[in-house]
């Protein structure tokens, strides 16, 4: 029963060494890292990153997967998630997420957000991110809240591709995409779900933005106190407990 984790913007699959650590202890260790094209994994011939193509590419990845999915998703990761659960609620058996505020219909996006969403500013901001060169770009997510290791792999990774992808993705989720795709799921809720809020995250929305998405989800919550964006970095332990009481949940259909 594959546990599979799709991370962000501007993250590689080390963002989740430490939260894999702790499952493992667990005793989960059936884990997939899935790294969506443009962000630690190659850019296909003819794949334009906007939002939708991003939403089919995970459909097709997790169709590729051993059924029953148990799917755990982070920043973008949990965009894609949501666009492909949109599409396909059949391909995972349960849900796990983060930024639900992403689908409210108050959202409005954080700053770094409008900025690459901003012809011409955003293509200056992303050329001054490749700039930096990974040793003055990683101390900066370090700052957020990223480890050291995750922070250099996350920088090293940062190229053209990978700012050609940010550019167009977030111009493609530009509003009301994104309350577009909330109401499409809210309409018809996927059933398996749980809502992963960290009070401190500034680009996921007021947590009582997340909660109300939960509820008209029928997704169960976890808050995990005192954590900001990165909250599978600063408190893998609390993470591991939720997701693995979640499965069980999951399991006996509680």
């Amino acid at each position: 029963m594959p546990k599979v984790f799709i991370h962000g913007n501007p993250e590689t699959t080390a963002i989740w060494d430490d939260l894999v650590a702790e499952l493992a202890l667990r005793g989960v260790t059936d884990v997939v890292r899935l790294s969506p094209p443009g962000f630690g994994a190659p850019v296909p011939a003819g794949f334009g990153a906007t939002a939708e193509e991003y939403r089919h590419w995970l459909v097709g990845a997790l169709e590729d997967l051993d059924d029953p999915i148990d799917v755990v998703a982070h920043d973008w990761g949990a965009g894609h998630l949501f666009g492909a659960l949109s599409l396909r609620p059949d391909v995972v058996r349960s849900w796990a997420a983060d930024c639900a505020g992403l689908l409210h219909p108050a959202y409005e996006w954080h700053d770094a957000a409008v900025a690459w969403q901003t012809p011409e500013v955003g293509e200056q901001v992303v050329a001054a991110m490749a700039a930096m060169g990974p040793d003055l770009l990683a101390p900066g997510l370090v700052a957020g809240g990223m480890t050291e290791a995750a922070a250099a792999a996350s920088a090293e990774a940062f190229n053209d591709d990978m700012g050609r992808c940010v550019l167009t993705l977030y111009r493609s989720a530009a509003q009301p995409a994104m309350v577009d795709l909330g109401a499409a799921l809210m309409a018809h809720p996927p059933t398996g779900g749980l809502v992963i809020v960290a009070p401190e995250d500034t680009y996921a929305g007021d947590t009582s933005l997340m909660l109300e998405v939960a509820e008209r989800l029928g997704a169960r919550t976890v808050e995990l106190a005192d954590c900001g964006h990165w909250w599978m970095m600063q408190r893998p332990d609390l993470a591991a407990d939720a997701l693995v009481a979640h499965w069980q949940a999951v399991t006996s259909g509680s």
